[in-house]
């Protein structure tokens, strides 16, 4: 059996209730949830930092690996060449072979700076890793404490929550899709969290703009779902005004 309008408010009452009191126990913890995400992922980024370092350095062994090989290659080479000098027949090919055993030479020298750079790249880099996994590890202390702070918290609302969550699931069946979801679209957008709010004072309760006296009779009889002009919020209720007994 499809619900009344009148249930529908009801239940959408109810629903921001407990939406409110779930915002309340939320709101205890304060910033500690973002605070903790953010330190995860401050973390996850030192430790990318570290990765990407180390695999510099193991390129650059690479490269030093490389220049060794050259190093021996150009020594065997000018081996070579000295031999190839004992058995010249004119000055023109010992000057031949000495031009390119001081290609060689030169070779040599030039692999062997930039080994002492590679090197000495190696060295800023471990440095870095250092400094970056001493960060790492004070900001992990500090995560592990707003985890356990989190945690105490969170355990102490749990079973609070948990008890709301269920009257909320319950609340949530009392309305058809279209309507709940109208419900968590404005309830979003609000600054306040309220998406459901009763007429005090001849005024919306989440922005307090004149309500016509027309308006709210309608609202008044509960026969269709009436919105805010102003700010979009469902309208469920007129709250009667308080009678002051003067006293003579």
């Amino acid at each position: 059996m499809e619900s009344t309008v009148s249930q529908k408010l009801e239940a959408l009452l109810k629903l921001q209730i407990l939406d409110t009191k779930l915002n309340e126990i939320r709101k205890v913890r304060g910033d500690l949830p973002e605070e903790v995400r953010d330190l995860e992922d401050e973390i996850a980024g030192y430790e990318t930092r570290i990765s990407r370092f180390k695999e510099e350095n193991k390129a650059t062994d690479s490269d030093i690996d490389s220049f060794k090989l050259k190093i021996k290659d150009a020594e065997k080479l000018i081996g070579k060449y000295k031999e190839q000098q004992m058995n010249v027949r004119n000055n023109r090919e010992f000057d031949a072979i000495s031009k390119e055993i001081e290609l060689q030479e030169l070779d040599i020298q030039i692999s062997e700076k930039k080994i002492k750079e590679s090197k000495a790249r190696i060295e800023k880099k471990n440095e870095e890793i250092k400094a970056t996994q001493n960060t790492r590890d004070e900001r992990q202390k500090d995560l592990l404490n707003k985890k356990s702070e989190l945690e105490s918290i969170v355990s102490e609302g749990e079973e609070e929550e948990s008890k709301i969550q269920k009257e909320r699931e319950k609340a949530v069946k009392n309305l058809d899709d279209r309507l709940y979801h109208s419900y968590e679209r404005v309830r979003k957008n609000a600054v306040n969290g309220l998406a459901v709010v009763k007429v005090k004072r001849d005024a919306c309760g989440g922005c307090f703009n004149t309500v016509p006296p027309q308006r709210q009779a309608d609202i008044r009889e509960k026969k269709k779902i009436i919105v805010c002009e102003h700010c979009g919020r469902i309208l469920a209720d007129v709250e009667d005004k308080e009678v002051e007994v003067k006293m003579k």
